[in-house]
């Protein structure tokens, strides 16, 4: 089973290569729950990283509705990708009623070709789930990360098991939402494909002054703290599943 830990450093990419992860999905913007990294991280985390690496491609926080502008920029941030080294992307369209937006996502599967794609947690916005499923295979992507519609993996492991069922060998399930050794096997169990984890842990910055009041995301992430992923915990889910 492949363990994918989603990186916001190169930090955490090397931990997640140490630990015995197959594969990165690589994000900045941990507030906004992951947004396209910069052209300089994509490069310095391949120049050091020789597992698979996923880059995500969304241009803004919020919703996943997107206008032609936006899917331009993320056509332009595919284009980065792939000159960059990347082995896939990471994206996914809907529709203002939550549908998968099949022929717009499925453009982009095809421009970031011969790139693979994962069809991110937009997934848990749809209405229908088996729906959401096919029209995701239509548009051509791999895999699709899902917690299965709840707030974690493990609280939505029965549509989890639905959904693999369900797809058979036509895409993909990758499980991911409060995924860790704890619950790796039981997830495991429900018959998903791979396993989606940060394996975060935090660790106190270096900068020693702060004056009060005063943050620059609204307290998240702290300033006074960098988020990392641990190489124990990448290690532990590694044991479990192996």
């Amino acid at each position: 089973m492949t363990i994918e830990v989603c990186a916001y450093s190169l930090e955490s990419c090397i931990n997640a290569q140490a630990g015995g992860a197959g594969r990165i999905e690589l994000c900045s913007g941990l507030g906004e729950g992951g947004t396209t990294p910069s052209a300089g991280l994509i490069e310095i985390v391949r120049k050091h990283v020789d597992i698979s690496l996923f880059v995500m491609i969304r241009p803004r926080g919020g919703d996943f509705v997107y206008d032609v502008f936006e899917e331009e920029i993320m056509r332009k941030d595919i284009d980065l990708a792939k000159k960059l080294g990347a082995d896939g992307v990471v994206l996914g369209i809907l529709n203002a009623d939550g549908q998968v937006d099949i022929s717009r996502t499925k453009a982009l599967v095809d421009y970031a070709a011969p790139l693979k794609v994962t069809f991110h947690r937009a997934f848990d916005l749809t209405p229908d789930p088996v729906k959401a499923l096919k029209a995701v295979i239509a548009t051509g992507a791999e895999r699709i990360l899902t917690s299965g519609q709840k707030a974690t993996a493990e609280e939505g492991i029965e549509l989890l098991s639905q959904l693999a069922r369900e797809a058979g060998s036509k895409i993909e399930i990758m499980a991911g939402g409060g995924v860790s050794h704890h619950n790796a096997a039981r997830l495991a169990e429900a018959g998903v494909h791979a396993l989606h984890l940060t394996a975060k842990a935090f660790r106190p910055g270096r900068q020693k002054f702060f004056p009060e009041g005063i943050s620059m995301a609204g307290g998240v992430p702290d300033e006074r703290s960098v988020m990392y992923s641990d190489l124990g915990l990448v290690e532990a889910i590694v044991q479990v599943v192996s």
